[in-house]
């Protein structure tokens, strides 16, 4: 899909439609953004606490981060994860949690 601005041949109605399309479009990525954000900060907690009373709290919190991230992705069409769950480097002990509540 290709984003194209307004053009000044096009109707209002199609004007109005393309920019909503644009707003749209902004949004997403902007919730992907705060998404990926929200998992790299409850990884970093994950990974930086040593408290072993924690552990289970900071898993579920880490699960429900990479959970919200990996359906906003998909959002976004974004359908493969392997890549972001290297880069992220996120544990399998989040990874087997995913949507379990």
């Amino acid at each position: 899909m290709s984003l194209r601005p307004p053009s000044a041949g096009a109707s209002a109605a199609e004007a109005a439609f393309d920019a909503l399309g644009h707003e749209i479009l902004a949004e997403k990525a902007a919730a992907l953004g705060r998404a990926g954000q929200r998992v790299e900060e409850t990884l970093a907690r994950l990974r930086d606490n040593g408290d072993e009373q924690l552990r289970p709290r900071l898993l579920k919190e880490a699960a429900e981060a990479v959970h919200g991230y990996f359906i906003q992705r998909e959002l976004c069409g974004l359908r493969k994860h392997d890549a972001v769950i290297r880069e992220y480097n996120i544990p399998k002990a989040v990874l087997v949690r995913l949507g379990a509540k």
